[in-house]
């Protein structure tokens, strides 16, 4: 296969195809010990935080440290992101890449009215462009 039907490829993806599709979140009433707990098992540095299945916020390893010494002691909606960028499932990769390049952002949360329907990290964006070289 020659590198522009590749690249060809690689440009028709979108977030549904990507993205990964069973995703550990936080409730915004946990403990933030938990939440930490829950990262640390499954190997994440941040988890969505949803609440009946809506998006409320996003709250990362960093989060954390940020919030200090007492940070496990609180809830988690006292320290999570609220301020969310979100990508829809037909977002493409294109748009998903330059977002993440241009903010930093190395999670991505995949919504349909305003419910998680899924979660794009930088390393799905590695598979999807190793999947089709």
């Amino acid at each position: 296969m020659d590198i522009n039907k590749n690249n060809f490829m690689i440009r028709k993806l979108r977030a549904r195809d990507i993205m990964l599709r069973d995703v550990i979140v936080a409730n915004p009433e946990d403990l933030v010990a938990a939440a930490n707990l829950k990262m640390v098992r499954a190997n994440v540095g941040g988890v969505p935080v949803v609440e009946d299945g809506r998006l409320v916020g996003l709250i990362t390893h960093r989060d954390i440290l940020l919030a200090g010494g007492e940070a496990l002691k609180l809830r988690v909606k006292d320290i999570m992101s609220k301020d969310l960028v979100v990508v829809h499932e037909d977002t493409p990769i294109s748009r998903i890449s330059r977002i993440m390049a241009d903010t930093g952002y190395q999670r991505l949360p995949v919504v349909k009215d305003d419910m998680l329907v899924g979660l794009i990290t930088q390393s799905c964006i590695i598979k999807a462009v190793a999947d089709h070289l």
